[in-house]
């Protein structure tokens, strides 16, 4: 891969979800050394600071309401614009590396990174993040965000920065879900997108999946990678708060983002849902990391 302009970006969201820490996610990040780690690669590396997000308690104990999520939307839905509106800033040459949080993040990273174009969306977690208000059984917003992109859910989520869908479900494809809600499954169907649970990527191959995702998302100018810590397997990420046994492992996570790299196809990165109160040693920021290496050039020869 050519040396290239780098942006990070943190956004340390705790609000979408109902356990303390994971606003911790992007210091965590880059205290395993990314920025150095892309600079060895011979990348340019602009850091973008980190977008405001107030702490609960600020917000006042009440906002949380009874699921923990919807009372805190509009700060959600605050930050998501700020975010976006900063990526939406950058040149079309410059790849954003957005650093979480909880997922609810990506409500404004792929708004942000799109640039306002048809863009293909790689969800690679163990959840779906499918569900709406009416579906979800928790009412955290950090499992609405792919759902809310698409064009299902709370209008004040839908339209961030601007009216409707940021992304076509056609478009989207999950790898290594292994845990779904009902009606978060029900509605997944219905809207069409792709999903590869981690029974297929056993009995099929991780290579010929990641093949067909990049087939699937052929055409397309802008190719968004969103990596939730929790699609890996707890032994080997330990640091995250909806932990699923099952996940990829070291190898064929690292293997999925150089396939993708291969492809000089991907424009865009978020690693999110790192909790370092979790972890251990730093282990589950630090392979997130390696996978951004991984992804952004990083050979063994």
């Amino acid at each position: 891969m050519q040396a290239r302009k780098v942006a990070i970006l943190s956004v340390p969201m705790d609000l979408g979800q109902g356990r303390r820490g994971v606003d911790m996610g992007p210091s965590a990040i880059r205290c395993g050394r990314l920025e150095e780690r892309l600079e060895a690669l011979g990348h340019e590396v602009l850091d973008l600071g980190h977008v405001n997000v107030p702490d609960p308690e600020e917000l006042g104990i009440e906002s949380a309401g009874p699921g923990g999520g919807m009372g805190f939307l509009e700060a959600i839905r605050a930050a998501c614009t700020e975010a976006a509106e900063k990526l939406l800033g950058l040149a079309d040459d410059v790849f954003p590396v957005v650093l979480g949080g909880d997922h609810s993040l990506s409500l404004g990273s792929v708004t942000g990174c799109s640039r306002r174009q048809r863009t293909g969306v790689v969800w690679v977690d163990a959840h779906g993040d499918f569900n709406t208000p009416d579906t979800s059984p928790s009412g955290n917003i950090h499992g609405m965000p792919l759902a809310a992109l698409c064009g299902y859910g709370h209008p004040r989520l839908v339209d961030l920065v601007w009216p409707g869908a940021k992304v076509r479900p056609e478009d989207v494809v999950l790898i290594g879900v292994r845990d779904l809600d009902g009606e978060e499954r029900r509605l997944m169907r219905e809207a069409g997108v792709t999903v590869y649970t981690m029974k297929e990527l056993d009995h099929r191959g991780l290579p010929r999946i990641a093949e067909e995702t990049l087939d699937r998302l052929g055409g397309l100018d802008r190719l968004h990678v969103s990596f939730d810590a929790d699609v890996l397997d707890p032994e080997i990420a330990p640091g995250v708060g909806t932990p699923v046994p099952g996940g990829l492992t070291f190898r064929e996570a690292h293997l999925l983002m150089e396939l993708f790299a291969d492809s000089g196809r991907v424009t865009s990165l978020d690693l999110v849902e790192v909790n370092p109160i979790l972890d251990r040693e730093n282990r589950t920021a630090n392979t997130l990391v390696g996978l951004a290496a991984s992804l952004l050039g990083k050979k063994i020869f």
